[in-house]
């Protein structure tokens, strides 16, 4: 497996071609349209002002999901991500260069495994045979393995569908998938305008953590603007959890979403950037060991390697 054959990666290509000569007075920060927190943070403008004095500007890069917002990473189109747990994995074992810089707690129920409100299956064992869609090498991933394994099943029980979050849907919606595996702002949308049942989330299987990443040099180079990200993520989410209905309100146009799909789903995510722990490390590595063992993933990683205080992390677990 390469990176090249995992991700959609023309365009980090040419936004690396592009950015490149900005790297030392632009923070670029590839995100997701549906990660809400970054989402409200951009709209707000607060990141800017926190690091005006600082002499440095923000660029906000749109990606269409974790893997293809890694190898934007990978190739230099940006200097710090935020994705959910499998993509870091995918992009390690490829050869990408990056290290995790923070995470956000867990928040297991906001991706889950989803048929049609009238579907004849009734458990994840039913699945046996059938097409569920995902988007590979995303944080769902995980959970769809995990699922299958709780019943006695593996990924080649089933029939895999690779497809990003938008074709999925409409795979979903005209039955050319039986079931679809996703995470939320898509999962609580699907939910509400089309009834979709849900089969299992994530509670009991696994934690789905989100990590904050950066390029490895710009993590050495730029600590006071990593700190200064994270102060004002930080506050971003402390507002967000005090006022949910205002934060919806403002978040869904830009989502292209119904404030009461939005609510929905930022009351499953816990929000507020930590420093990693050894604890959530050896949960990353456990992803890890899985995938490889399943042959997901080319050959072992090591977590640790991406950890940019790697000794100090193996000394507090001892």
């Amino acid at each position: 497996m390469t990176l090249r054959s995992l991700l959609r990666w023309t365009t980090p290509l040419l936004l690396a071609a592009s950015f490149h000569a900005h790297a030392d007075t632009t923070l670029r920060i590839g995100f997701q349209k549906s990660a809400s927190l970054l989402t409200l943070q951009k709209s707000s403008g607060s990141l800017e002002k926190k690091l005006a004095p600082l002499g440095v500007s923000v660029k906000w890069v749109e990606f269409p999901a974790g893997p293809q917002l890694l190898e934007g990473l990978n190739v230099g189109a940006v200097d710090v991500g935020f994705v959910g747990e499998a993509p870091p994995i995918f992009a390690q074992a490829a050869g990408a260069r990056f290290v995790y810089i923070g995470f956000d707690p867990a928040a297991p129920e906001a991706e889950a495994i989803v048929v049609p409100k009238d579907s004849a299956i009734k458990s994840v064992a039913d699945l046996k045979g059938k097409k569920v869609a995902l988007n590979k090498g995303s944080n769902v991933h995980y959970l769809l393995v995990k699922a299958l394994e709780k019943q006695g099943l593996k990924p080649t029980d089933i029939q895999t569908v690779y497809l990003p979050p938008a074709d999925a849907r409409a795979a979903f919606e005209r039955g050319a998938v039986d079931a679809w595996v996703i995470w939320d702002p898509f999962l609580a949308a699907v939910e509400q305008q089309s009834g979709a049942r849900v089969l299992a989330d994530g509670r009991g299987l696994v934690n789905n953590y989100a990590y904050y990443l950066a390029e490895r040099s710009y993590a050495e180079k730029q600590p006071q603007v990593i700190q200064a990200l994270f102060d004002d993520t930080q506050a971003q989410a402390t507002w967000l959890k005090a006022n949910v209905k205002a934060a919806a309100a403002v978040i869904a146009p830009l989502q292209g979403l119904a404030p009461e799909v939005v609510e929905k789903s930022i009351t499953r995510y816990q929000f507020g950037v930590k420093p990693l722990t050894p604890a959530v490390a050896a949960e990353q590595q456990k992803i890890a060991d899985t995938f490889h063992a399943l042959g997901l993933i080319p050959k072992p990683i090591r977590v640790a390697d991406a950890l940019p205080g790697a000794a100090k992390l193996a000394e507090a677990a001892k």
